[in-house]
Protein backbone atom coordinates (compact mmCIF):
# COMPACT_ATOMS: atom_id res chain seq x y z
CA UNK A 1 0.00 0.00 0.00
CA UNK A 2 0.93 3.48 -0.53
CA UNK A 3 1.05 4.99 3.07
CA UNK A 4 2.90 1.70 4.31
CA UNK A 5 6.09 2.44 1.44
CA UNK A 6 6.06 5.53 2.67
CA UNK A 7 6.42 5.38 5.88
CA UNK A 8 9.23 3.11 4.96
CA UNK A 9 10.96 5.65 3.01
CA UNK A 10 10.60 7.54 6.13
CA UNK A 11 12.52 5.25 8.30
CA UNK A 12 15.23 4.57 6.31
CA UNK A 13 15.81 7.60 4.41
CA UNK A 14 16.64 9.93 7.37
CA UNK A 15 19.78 7.80 8.46
CA UNK A 16 20.95 7.51 4.67
CA UNK A 17 20.77 11.22 4.63
CA UNK A 18 22.27 11.51 7.88
CA UNK A 19 25.55 10.08 6.54
CA UNK A 20 27.38 13.27 7.08
CA UNK A 21 27.02 13.00 10.46
CA UNK A 22 26.24 9.36 11.58
CA UNK A 23 23.68 8.90 14.44
CA UNK A 24 24.66 6.31 17.32
CA UNK A 25 23.08 3.33 17.11
CA UNK A 26 20.53 3.47 19.63
CA UNK A 27 19.09 6.64 17.76
CA UNK A 28 18.87 4.79 14.88
CA UNK A 29 17.00 2.15 16.25
CA UNK A 30 14.16 4.35 17.90
CA UNK A 31 14.32 6.43 14.42
CA UNK A 32 13.31 2.95 12.45
CA UNK A 33 10.86 2.14 15.70
CA UNK A 34 9.32 5.49 14.95
CA UNK A 35 8.90 4.68 11.60
CA UNK A 36 7.75 1.13 12.29
CA UNK A 37 4.42 2.33 14.39
CA UNK A 38 3.52 5.24 12.35
CA UNK A 39 3.50 2.15 9.30
CA UNK A 40 0.99 0.54 12.04
CA UNK A 41 -1.13 3.36 12.42
CA UNK A 42 -1.35 4.13 9.29
CA UNK A 43 -2.41 0.50 8.08
CA UNK A 44 -4.84 0.81 10.73
CA UNK A 45 -6.55 3.99 10.28
CA UNK A 46 -6.80 2.72 6.69
CA UNK A 47 -8.90 -0.66 7.50
CA UNK A 48 -11.23 1.73 9.01
CA UNK A 49 -11.59 4.40 6.81
CA UNK A 50 -10.72 5.11 2.93
CA UNK A 51 -9.32 8.24 3.40
CA UNK A 52 -6.84 7.66 6.62
CA UNK A 53 -4.25 6.15 4.58
CA UNK A 54 -3.75 9.90 3.71
CA UNK A 55 -3.33 11.26 7.11
CA UNK A 56 -0.97 8.72 8.30
CA UNK A 57 1.52 8.90 5.33
CA UNK A 58 1.23 12.97 6.06
CA UNK A 59 2.23 12.15 9.48
CA UNK A 60 4.71 10.20 8.41
CA UNK A 61 6.12 12.86 6.01
CA UNK A 62 6.16 15.22 8.83
CA UNK A 63 8.17 13.22 10.93
CA UNK A 64 10.52 12.50 8.00
CA UNK A 65 10.97 16.15 7.20
CA UNK A 66 11.48 17.33 10.56
CA UNK A 67 13.88 14.39 10.84
CA UNK A 68 15.88 15.54 7.61
CA UNK A 69 16.16 19.07 8.80
CA UNK A 70 17.31 17.72 12.23
CA UNK A 71 19.97 15.52 10.09
CA UNK A 72 20.99 18.27 7.97
CA UNK A 73 21.43 20.70 11.11
CA UNK A 74 23.78 18.34 12.77
CA UNK A 75 25.68 17.25 9.65
CA UNK A 76 26.68 21.55 9.14
CA UNK A 77 27.35 21.75 12.81
CA UNK A 78 29.82 19.08 12.86
CA UNK A 79 31.86 20.12 10.32
CA UNK A 80 33.13 23.16 12.39
CA UNK A 81 30.70 25.55 12.13
CA UNK A 82 27.38 26.19 14.44
CA UNK A 83 24.56 27.68 12.98
CA UNK A 84 22.52 31.21 14.79
CA UNK A 85 20.09 28.91 16.56
CA UNK A 86 22.53 26.34 17.44
CA UNK A 87 25.16 28.79 18.91
CA UNK A 88 21.94 30.47 21.02
CA UNK A 89 21.48 26.84 22.31
CA UNK A 90 24.99 26.12 23.13
CA UNK A 91 24.99 29.87 24.65
CA UNK A 92 22.21 28.73 26.42
CA UNK A 93 23.41 25.31 27.92
CA UNK A 94 26.85 27.08 28.28
CA UNK A 95 25.22 29.03 31.03
CA UNK A 96 24.89 25.78 33.20
CA UNK A 97 28.22 23.69 32.06
CA UNK A 98 28.51 20.39 33.76
CA UNK A 99 32.16 20.83 33.85
CA UNK A 100 34.59 23.74 32.22
CA UNK A 101 38.22 24.20 32.28
CA UNK A 102 40.75 26.28 29.98
CA UNK A 103 43.60 24.92 27.58
CA UNK A 104 44.99 25.15 24.53
CA UNK A 105 42.95 22.63 21.14
CA UNK A 106 44.30 21.23 19.03
CA UNK A 107 43.61 18.51 15.92
CA UNK A 108 45.34 16.20 14.45
CA UNK A 109 46.27 17.18 10.40
CA UNK A 110 44.20 14.91 8.28
CA UNK A 111 47.00 14.54 5.90
CA UNK A 112 49.68 13.13 7.88
CA UNK A 113 47.59 11.91 10.91
CA UNK A 114 51.22 12.94 12.88
CA UNK A 115 51.37 16.54 13.37
CA UNK A 116 49.01 18.21 15.40
CA UNK A 117 47.18 21.54 14.17
CA UNK A 118 46.21 24.15 16.77
CA UNK A 119 42.15 25.02 16.69
CA UNK A 120 42.81 28.20 18.80
CA UNK A 121 45.62 30.93 18.81
CA UNK A 122 45.31 30.91 22.92
CA UNK A 123 43.70 29.12 25.66
CA UNK A 124 39.84 28.44 25.18
CA UNK A 125 36.95 27.31 27.67
CA UNK A 126 36.36 23.33 27.03
CA UNK A 127 33.01 22.47 28.89
CA UNK A 128 30.79 18.99 29.08
CA UNK A 129 27.60 19.45 28.62
CA UNK A 130 24.38 17.51 28.42
CA UNK A 131 22.11 17.38 25.54
CA UNK A 132 19.02 16.40 27.45
CA UNK A 133 17.01 16.08 24.12
CA UNK A 134 19.18 13.32 22.91
CA UNK A 135 20.32 12.55 26.25
CA UNK A 136 24.12 12.37 25.70
CA UNK A 137 26.95 14.71 26.56
CA UNK A 138 28.74 16.61 24.66
CA UNK A 139 32.48 18.32 24.51
CA UNK A 140 32.08 21.97 23.40
CA UNK A 141 34.47 24.93 22.82
CA UNK A 142 33.81 27.80 21.41
CA UNK A 143 35.96 30.50 19.93
CA UNK A 144 33.61 33.15 19.15
CA UNK A 145 30.85 32.24 16.88
CA UNK A 146 33.23 28.78 16.20
CA UNK A 147 32.80 25.58 17.52
CA UNK A 148 36.29 24.22 17.41
CA UNK A 149 35.04 21.30 19.76
CA UNK A 150 31.36 19.84 19.23
CA UNK A 151 32.30 16.67 19.93
CA UNK A 152 29.50 13.43 21.41
CA UNK A 153 31.13 11.46 24.24
CA UNK A 154 30.35 7.32 23.32
CA UNK A 155 31.26 4.55 25.44
CA UNK A 156 33.90 3.15 23.02
CA UNK A 157 35.77 6.48 23.09
CA UNK A 158 39.08 6.55 25.22
CA UNK A 159 40.98 9.74 26.40
CA UNK A 160 44.70 9.39 26.74
CA UNK A 161 47.39 11.08 28.42
CA UNK A 162 50.10 11.17 26.42
CA UNK A 163 51.96 13.72 28.79
CA UNK A 164 51.99 15.30 31.99
CA UNK A 165 49.52 18.36 30.73
CA UNK A 166 48.84 16.74 27.31
CA UNK A 167 45.40 14.54 26.84
CA UNK A 168 44.19 13.46 23.29
CA UNK A 169 40.42 11.46 22.49
CA UNK A 170 39.32 10.22 19.18
CA UNK A 171 36.06 11.20 17.38
CA UNK A 172 35.12 8.65 14.52
CA UNK A 173 32.19 10.87 13.81
CA UNK A 174 33.85 13.70 13.38
CA UNK A 175 36.63 11.20 11.36
CA UNK A 176 39.62 13.65 13.77
CA UNK A 177 41.51 13.35 16.95
CA UNK A 178 41.25 16.19 19.21
CA UNK A 179 44.01 17.10 21.38
CA UNK A 180 43.99 19.67 24.96
CA UNK A 181 47.09 21.11 26.48
CA UNK A 182 46.84 22.19 29.83
CA UNK A 183 48.22 24.74 32.23
CA UNK A 184 49.05 22.29 34.69
CA UNK A 185 48.89 18.00 35.53
CA UNK A 186 45.55 18.57 38.03
CA UNK A 187 43.44 20.22 35.48
CA UNK A 188 44.53 17.42 33.15
CA UNK A 189 43.41 14.84 35.68
CA UNK A 190 40.18 16.36 36.44
CA UNK A 191 39.48 16.43 32.92
CA UNK A 192 40.75 12.84 32.09
CA UNK A 193 38.61 11.71 35.53
CA UNK A 194 35.06 13.33 33.88
CA UNK A 195 35.58 11.96 30.58
CA UNK A 196 35.42 8.43 32.50
CA UNK A 197 32.49 9.79 34.32
CA UNK A 198 30.39 10.62 31.58
CA UNK A 199 31.80 8.23 29.26
CA UNK A 200 30.01 5.49 31.52
CA UNK A 201 26.88 7.61 32.53
CA UNK A 202 26.75 7.61 28.37
CA UNK A 203 27.17 3.75 28.47
CA UNK A 204 24.51 3.45 30.98
CA UNK A 205 21.73 5.35 29.39
CA UNK A 206 22.52 3.57 25.76
CA UNK A 207 21.46 0.72 27.89
CA UNK A 208 18.76 1.64 29.01
CA UNK A 209 17.17 3.27 25.78
CA UNK A 210 18.30 0.05 23.99
CA UNK A 211 15.91 -1.68 26.91
CA UNK A 212 13.12 0.54 26.36
CA UNK A 213 13.77 -0.19 22.57
CA UNK A 214 13.44 -3.69 23.05
CA UNK A 215 10.35 -3.54 25.09
CA UNK A 216 8.49 -0.98 22.79
CA UNK A 217 9.34 -3.32 19.74
CA UNK A 218 7.97 -6.69 21.11
CA UNK A 219 4.44 -5.16 20.28
CA UNK A 220 5.15 -3.58 16.92
CA UNK A 221 6.56 -7.15 16.21
CA UNK A 222 3.97 -8.60 17.47
CA UNK A 223 1.33 -6.31 14.91
CA UNK A 224 3.31 -6.26 11.99
CA UNK A 225 1.42 -9.18 10.49
CA UNK A 226 -2.51 -7.62 10.77
CA UNK A 227 -0.23 -4.51 9.28
CA UNK A 228 0.01 -6.73 6.40
CA UNK A 229 -4.02 -7.95 5.85
CA UNK A 230 -4.41 -4.39 5.16
CA UNK A 231 -7.75 -4.28 2.82
CA UNK A 232 -6.24 -1.33 1.00
CA UNK A 233 -4.75 -2.71 -1.44
CA UNK A 234 -3.96 -2.44 -5.69
CA UNK A 235 -6.79 -3.93 -6.07
CA UNK A 236 -9.16 -2.31 -4.16
CA UNK A 237 -8.41 0.87 -5.15
CA UNK A 238 -8.25 0.60 -8.83
CA UNK A 239 -10.68 -2.80 -9.12
CA UNK A 240 -9.95 -6.04 -9.97
CA UNK A 241 -9.18 -6.85 -13.70
CA UNK A 242 -12.20 -7.69 -14.66
CA UNK A 243 -13.88 -4.19 -12.88
CA UNK A 244 -10.95 -2.69 -14.74
CA UNK A 245 -12.58 -4.20 -18.14
CA UNK A 246 -15.81 -3.79 -17.71
CA UNK A 247 -16.09 -0.05 -17.47
CA UNK A 248 -14.27 0.04 -20.79
CA UNK A 249 -16.53 -2.74 -22.75
CA UNK A 250 -19.34 -1.03 -25.01
CA UNK A 251 -22.51 -0.53 -23.41
CA UNK A 252 -25.48 -2.12 -25.44
CA UNK A 253 -29.05 -3.35 -24.72
CA UNK A 254 -28.02 -6.75 -26.25
CA UNK A 255 -25.20 -7.33 -23.32
CA UNK A 256 -27.36 -7.70 -20.37
CA UNK A 257 -24.54 -9.51 -18.25
CA UNK A 258 -22.05 -6.38 -18.93
CA UNK A 259 -24.83 -4.17 -17.97
CA UNK A 260 -25.11 -5.99 -14.69
CA UNK A 261 -21.23 -5.87 -14.22
CA UNK A 262 -21.24 -2.31 -15.34
CA UNK A 263 -23.93 -1.36 -12.37
CA UNK A 264 -21.75 -3.28 -9.26
CA UNK A 265 -18.45 -0.56 -10.57
CA UNK A 266 -20.92 2.28 -10.76
CA UNK A 267 -21.21 1.64 -6.99
CA UNK A 268 -18.15 1.49 -5.92
CA UNK A 269 -16.77 4.83 -8.57
CA UNK A 270 -17.86 7.13 -5.85
CA UNK A 271 -14.88 6.41 -3.07
CA UNK A 272 -12.86 4.58 -5.19
CA UNK A 273 -12.25 8.20 -6.72
CA UNK A 274 -12.45 9.96 -3.24
CA UNK A 275 -9.73 7.81 -2.00
CA UNK A 276 -7.34 8.23 -5.42
CA UNK A 277 -7.84 12.23 -5.12
CA UNK A 278 -7.31 12.18 -1.44
CA UNK A 279 -4.02 9.80 -2.03
CA UNK A 280 -2.88 12.43 -4.58
CA UNK A 281 -3.11 15.21 -2.64
CA UNK A 282 -1.09 13.31 -0.53
CA UNK A 283 1.03 12.68 -2.92
CA UNK A 284 1.07 16.29 -3.91
CA UNK A 285 2.31 17.76 -0.35
CA UNK A 286 4.64 15.31 -0.41
CA UNK A 287 6.08 16.82 -3.73
CA UNK A 288 5.52 19.91 -2.59
CA UNK A 289 7.46 19.37 0.87
CA UNK A 290 10.15 17.30 -0.88
CA UNK A 291 10.75 20.42 -3.24
CA UNK A 292 10.92 22.42 0.20
CA UNK A 293 13.28 19.66 1.93
CA UNK A 294 15.24 19.85 -1.87
CA UNK A 295 15.49 23.95 -1.62
CA UNK A 296 16.44 24.22 1.84
CA UNK A 297 19.40 21.10 1.50
CA UNK A 298 20.17 22.94 -1.76
CA UNK A 299 20.72 26.00 0.37
CA UNK A 300 22.40 24.35 2.97
CA UNK A 301 25.17 23.08 0.56
CA UNK A 302 25.71 26.01 -1.32
CA UNK A 303 26.60 27.55 2.23
CA UNK A 304 28.46 24.54 3.24
CA UNK A 305 30.66 25.48 0.05
CA UNK A 306 31.04 29.05 1.39
CA UNK A 307 32.50 27.25 4.43
CA UNK A 308 34.41 24.67 2.58
CA UNK A 309 36.40 27.48 1.10
CA UNK A 310 36.66 29.82 4.42
CA UNK A 311 38.02 26.35 5.85
CA UNK A 312 40.55 26.18 2.74
CA UNK A 313 41.74 29.61 3.56
CA UNK A 314 42.19 28.98 7.33
CA UNK A 315 43.29 25.27 6.73
CA UNK A 316 46.04 27.12 4.74
CA UNK A 317 46.49 29.72 7.22
CA UNK A 318 46.63 27.03 10.14
CA UNK A 319 49.05 24.41 7.95
CA UNK A 320 51.46 27.74 7.29
CA UNK A 321 50.92 27.96 11.81
CA UNK A 322 51.44 24.22 12.06
CA UNK A 323 54.61 24.88 10.17
CA UNK A 324 56.02 27.92 11.94
CA UNK A 325 55.26 25.96 15.27
CA UNK A 326 56.59 22.93 13.52
CA UNK A 327 59.81 25.13 13.58
CA UNK A 328 59.43 26.44 16.52
CA UNK A 329 59.19 23.05 17.92
CA UNK A 330 62.11 21.70 16.14
CA UNK A 331 64.42 24.74 17.57
CA UNK A 332 62.97 24.22 20.95
CA UNK A 333 63.94 20.26 20.91
CA UNK A 334 67.84 21.62 19.97
CA UNK A 335 67.45 24.09 22.45
CA UNK A 336 65.90 21.00 24.67
CA UNK A 337 68.93 18.68 23.62
CA UNK A 338 71.27 22.02 24.01
CA UNK A 339 69.71 22.15 27.65
CA UNK A 340 70.47 18.64 29.05
CA UNK A 341 73.98 18.93 28.03
CA UNK A 342 73.90 22.33 30.11
CA UNK A 343 72.31 20.65 32.77
CA UNK A 344 74.83 18.18 33.22
CA UNK A 345 77.75 20.36 33.14
CA UNK A 346 75.61 23.18 35.31
CA UNK A 347 75.80 19.78 37.87
CA UNK A 348 78.97 19.44 36.40
CA UNK A 349 80.03 23.35 38.17
CA UNK A 350 78.25 22.68 40.88
CA UNK A 351 79.65 19.89 42.04
CA UNK A 352 82.83 22.01 41.30
CA UNK A 353 81.35 24.99 43.12
CA UNK A 354 81.01 22.91 46.01
CA UNK A 355 84.51 21.57 45.60
CA UNK A 356 86.03 24.72 45.72
CA UNK A 357 83.40 26.11 48.52
CA UNK A 358 84.81 23.50 50.59
CA UNK A 359 87.92 24.15 49.67
CA UNK A 360 87.79 28.05 50.05
CA UNK A 361 86.50 27.18 53.41
CA UNK A 362 89.47 24.90 54.59
CA UNK A 363 91.64 27.90 52.95
CA UNK A 364 89.92 30.12 55.28
CA UNK A 365 90.15 28.15 58.19
CA UNK A 366 93.84 27.85 57.20
CA UNK A 367 94.05 31.80 56.61
CA UNK A 368 92.78 32.35 60.36
CA UNK A 369 95.43 29.83 61.50
CA UNK A 370 97.61 31.85 59.81
CA UNK A 371 96.58 35.05 60.78
CA UNK A 372 96.51 33.95 64.46
CA UNK A 373 100.42 32.54 63.53
CA UNK A 374 101.12 36.27 62.55
CA UNK A 375 99.41 37.61 65.53
CA UNK A 376 101.80 35.41 67.67
CA UNK A 377 104.60 36.04 65.53
CA UNK A 378 104.18 39.71 65.30
CA UNK A 379 104.32 39.57 69.23
CA UNK A 380 107.30 37.46 69.53
CA UNK A 381 108.86 39.92 66.95
CA UNK A 382 108.04 42.63 69.62
CA UNK A 383 109.58 40.34 71.97
CA UNK A 384 111.89 40.01 70.12
CA UNK A 385 112.79 43.30 69.26
CA UNK A 386 112.55 44.68 72.84
CA UNK A 387 114.50 41.92 73.91
CA UNK A 388 117.34 42.93 70.69
CA UNK A 389 117.30 46.22 72.50
CA UNK A 390 117.94 45.11 75.90
CA UNK A 391 120.47 42.91 74.71
CA UNK A 392 122.01 45.85 72.61
CA UNK A 393 122.02 48.10 75.82
CA UNK A 394 123.04 45.10 77.82
CA UNK A 395 126.13 44.89 75.11
CA UNK A 396 126.88 48.30 75.38
CA UNK A 397 126.84 48.64 78.79
CA UNK A 398 128.74 45.53 78.84
CA UNK A 399 131.35 46.78 76.40
CA UNK A 400 131.48 50.27 79.23
CA UNK A 401 132.05 47.60 81.49
CA UNK A 402 134.88 45.87 79.57
CA UNK A 403 136.12 49.35 78.92
CA UNK A 404 136.23 49.73 82.67
CA UNK A 405 137.19 46.45 83.63
CA UNK A 406 140.14 46.92 81.06
CA UNK A 407 141.19 50.48 82.69
CA UNK A 408 141.01 48.57 85.90
CA UNK A 409 143.18 45.89 84.59
CA UNK A 410 145.54 48.65 83.61
CA UNK A 411 145.54 50.18 87.03
CA UNK A 412 145.56 46.79 88.65
CA UNK A 413 148.33 45.67 86.56
CA UNK A 414 149.85 49.08 87.33
CA UNK A 415 149.23 49.13 90.77
CA UNK A 416 150.67 46.03 90.94
CA UNK A 417 153.42 46.78 89.36
CA UNK A 418 154.05 49.86 91.49
CA UNK A 419 153.33 47.38 94.33
CA UNK A 420 155.96 45.08 92.79
CA UNK A 421 158.37 47.90 92.85
CA UNK A 422 157.51 49.00 96.25
CA UNK A 423 158.05 45.47 97.11
CA UNK A 424 161.30 45.20 95.89
CA UNK A 425 162.32 48.41 97.50
CA UNK A 426 160.87 47.36 100.94
CA UNK A 427 162.99 43.87 100.33
CA UNK A 428 166.12 46.05 99.48
CA UNK A 429 165.11 48.39 102.56
CA UNK A 430 164.76 44.88 104.75
CA UNK A 431 168.38 43.73 103.13
CA UNK A 432 169.98 47.26 103.85
CA UNK A 433 168.36 47.15 107.16
CA UNK A 434 169.30 43.71 107.97
CA UNK A 435 172.63 44.59 107.47
CA UNK A 436 172.46 47.82 109.39
CA UNK A 437 171.60 45.90 112.04
CA UNK A 438 173.80 43.32 112.08
CA UNK A 439 176.30 45.94 111.87
CA UNK A 440 174.90 47.12 115.11
CA UNK A 441 174.64 43.98 116.59
CA UNK A 442 178.62 43.72 115.56
CA UNK A 443 178.78 46.96 116.60
CA UNK A 444 177.11 46.30 119.93
CA UNK A 445 178.81 42.84 120.58
CA UNK A 446 181.94 45.26 119.70
CA UNK A 447 180.90 47.52 122.68
CA UNK A 448 179.78 45.05 124.91
CA UNK A 449 183.23 43.67 124.79
CA UNK A 450 184.97 46.88 124.89
CA UNK A 451 183.04 47.45 128.13
CA UNK A 452 183.66 44.30 129.43
CA UNK A 453 186.94 44.49 128.67
CA UNK A 454 187.19 47.90 129.81
CA UNK A 455 185.74 46.78 133.24
CA UNK A 456 187.66 44.10 133.81
CA UNK A 457 190.73 45.77 133.69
Amino acid sequence: MPGHVRSDEAGHEAPKHGQQQQPCRTERKQQKHRGSTTTTTTTTTSSTSTGGGGGGAGLAGERHREERGRKAGEGRSNLGFISRTQTAKYSKMGEQPIFSTRAHVFQIDPNTKKNWVPTSKHAVTVSYFFDSTRNVYRIISLDGSKAIINSTITPNMTFTKTSQKFGQWADSRANTVYGLGFSSESNLAKFAEKFAEFKEAARLAKEKSQEKMELTSTPSQESAPGDLQSPLTSESINGTDEERVTPDMPDTPDTPQHTEARAEPSQNALPFSHSSSNINKHWEAELAALKGNNAKLTAALLESTANVKQWKQQLAAYQEEAERLHKRVTELECVSGQTTVIKSQKTELNQTIEELESSLKAKEEELERLKAEVESANEFQAQKESLAMKLQDTESRNQALEAQLSDLGQRLESSQQEREAFRKSLRSLLELLDSKIFELTELRDTLAKLLESSSSS
